[in-house]
């Protein structure tokens, strides 16, 4: 007679539960429906066109005098079209000034202490867009004192050689310069001239005859912050020009390898920044791509529209978005680990450590980041069997192994750049204060259950990694996470629905097995 009262009590604790669990799958898919219909935000990845938020931040120190800031501005070009442009600059005043030298000018008549001026582009990413490139400079006469000049004359009569037009002389020239054997005169030329390569090689175009100039343009690369402008070296050939990349001034590896899109930032040779009434000026970039149905009125609709449902990361300033861009991903990492452990019984070292592990992996690439990782694990595991000895206190061992972790990778990247291996560079990325208490963790398992144990929950931690990894850089996850709020409502009601899970595991049921037989 007690049985059905004893159910009822155990089932009445969840409806709460469940309450709960509806509320926030309603919440989320109405979030969802709603920013897609009323803002035309796709559902879909993949059937959109790119836009490129660039933001430009200008920092210097004003010394109570009237201020000028001239900075050079982004047009449409090849591949590009800009698609609007506006400034934030309180008690500024801000000018679009167009002509042979686009540029925002920043004015006032008194300023004191550290400025900061923004300038943000909308950029649409346009194959089909051909933009005439600005007329060629006027040559100039241009010389040097010996030796130098003979070195020059011998450089460029090489190059003048094995080359049949203006574009493939700049490529002989450049390709000289980056060459692993350099001659004397290289040598010579690089040693006198560092930090001026970009002027030499200009110079030496005009020398032969060849109009050029150094330009400078943004690497896009989605989610970066606070970057500079490259050099590029840019050669006329009648009406037509070529933009060439400078060997030795890409600001990554990564730009090296997969040959990120340049937006021309400054196309004439002109200064990009100019600051009158004040000193230690800079200015750095951030940027961010996002996917969009139209690119019209869609971005002016997500961040000056403010109803309730209208829960928009766009609004934010451009390094902020970046920074949630991968902050909205850690969600995702975590429904992962909890499918992982509790639907299936994965044992891992430390509950959420895998996650961190994959959004090393994705700054890194999966390859290097699990040999990276599996290194310094196991570099470190040694050492710490060694610090074991010394019978250290816990914060001691701690930090020695910290201290331990930062010198193993600060090896392995020396040691890689020495080899030429440029991905080992990236093993920076890892967390250096994760790595240290996973090898902490793993070394006090091994201690009291043994190696067995050690290989298991690492194997887990790795595998719930990888699988982590290939969630979070999905480019749909990506696009969901990103543009849909209520996404985190739904993942939030899942993680609710799988903690309420108190049955078998996956891996358990293996205990079971002998009576099948």
């Amino acid at each position: 007679m007690n049985r059905p009262a004893m159910n009822t009590l155990t089932q009445l604790p969840r409806l709460p539960l469940f309450a709960v669990v509806t509320f926030l799958l309603v919440v989320g898919s109405v979030l969802i429906l709603h920013r897609h219909w009323a803002y035309e935000v796709p559902l879909l990845y993949g059937e959109t066109q790119t836009i490129w938020s660039v933001e430009a931040r200008v920092e210097f120190d004003a010394k109570g005098d009237p201020v000028r800031v001239a900075m050079a501005r982004p047009t449409s070009q090849t591949g590009f079209t800009l698609l609007k442009e506006a400034g934030a600059s309180p008690g500024y005043g801000l000018n679009f000034i167009d002509g042979d030298q686009p540029r925002a000018e920043w004015t006032i008549r008194a300023a004191d202490g550290r400025q900061e001026l923004f300038y943000r582009a909308e950029v649409l990413v346009s194959p089909s867009a051909d933009v005439a490139p600005p007329p060629a400079p006027a040559l100039r006469a241009v010389s040097w004192e010996e030796p130098y000049a003979t070195a020059i004359g011998s450089v460029l009569n090489e190059a003048y050689t094995t080359s049949a037009d203006n574009f493939s002389l700049a490529r002989e020239i450049l390709k000289r310069f980056h060459d692993d054997q350099q001659s004397q005169h290289i040598e010579l030329l690089r040693t006198h001239f560092a930090g001026r390569l970009p002027e030499l090689w200009v110079n030496m175009l005009h020398k032969a005859r060849v109009p050029a100039s150094v330009v400078y343009g943004l690497a896009l690369e989605d989610g970066r912050r606070r970057q500079p402008l490259l050099p590029l070296l840019r050669v006329w050939s009648g009406d037509e020009s070529e933009v060439f990349r400078l060997p030795g001034f890409e600001h990554s590896a990564f730009e090296a390898e997969t040959q990120a899109p340049l937006l021309l930032w400054e196309q004439r040779g002109a200064p990009v920044l100019d600051v009158t009434g004040g000193v230690d000026s800079g200015v750095r970039f951030s940027m961010l791509r996002r996917e969009e149905s139209t690119y019209a009125n869609i971005a002016e609709k997500l961040s000056s529209q403010h109803d309730f449902l209208n829960f928009s990361i766009h609004s934010l300033p451009v390094e902020e978005q970046a920074m949630f861009k991968t902050i909205l991903l850690l969600p995702i990492g975590a429904l992962v680990v909890c499918v992982l452990r509790i639907l299936i019984g994965i044992r891992t070292s430390g509950t959420f450590m895998p996650v961190l592990i994959a959004l090393a992996f994705i700054q890194t690439s999966l390859v290097t980041g699990l040999i990276g990782f599996l290194l310094v694990v196991a570099t470190g595991l040694f050492i710490r069997g060694y610090l074991s000895r010394l019978n250290l206190l816990l914060v001691s061992r701690i930090t020695a192994v910290i201290i331990t972790v930062i010198a193993i990778i600060s090896l392995f990247s020396v040691l890689s750049y020495k080899v030429g291996l440029t991905e080992g560079l990236k093993i920076t990325f890892f967390p250096m204060i994760i790595l240290s208490w996973t090898i902490e963790r793993m070394s006090i398992l091994w201690e009291e259950e043994g190696g067995r144990e050690v290989m298991i929950q690492g194997g887990g931690s790795l595998l719930t990694a990888v699988l982590a990894y290939w969630a979070m850089s999905n480019p749909w996850v990506r696009h969901l996470t990103f543009n849909f709020i209520g996404v985190q409502f739904i993942i939030l009601a899942l993680v609710l629905m799988i903690g309420s899970y108190a049955g078998y595991r996956l891996l358990e049921l293996k205990r079971f097995r002998v009576f099948g037989s």
